[in-house]
């Protein structure tokens, strides 16, 4: 597995979301982002994606 630093993955985020900009925000909006508010965006819109939905909000009993 290839490492990459921070500086990569944000031009390469930025170029992906000038492209296709997420809901409510332009292309220029994603352009004037410093590489920071990028990651952080892309974090965030990504958050829950790697949740398996039988671990979240399953039914029955627990016991703790």
């Amino acid at each position: 597995m290839k490492r990459i630093t921070e500086a990569e993955l944000a031009k390469e985020l930025r170029e992906q979301y000038i492209k296709n900009p997420p809901e409510g925000m332009t292309s220029k909006e994603v352009h004037d982002m410093s590489d920071d508010e990028l990651l952080d965006m892309d974090y965030f819109l990504h958050e829950f994606d790697n949740l398996d939905d039988d671990d979240f909000g399953e039914e029955g009993f627990y016991i703790f």
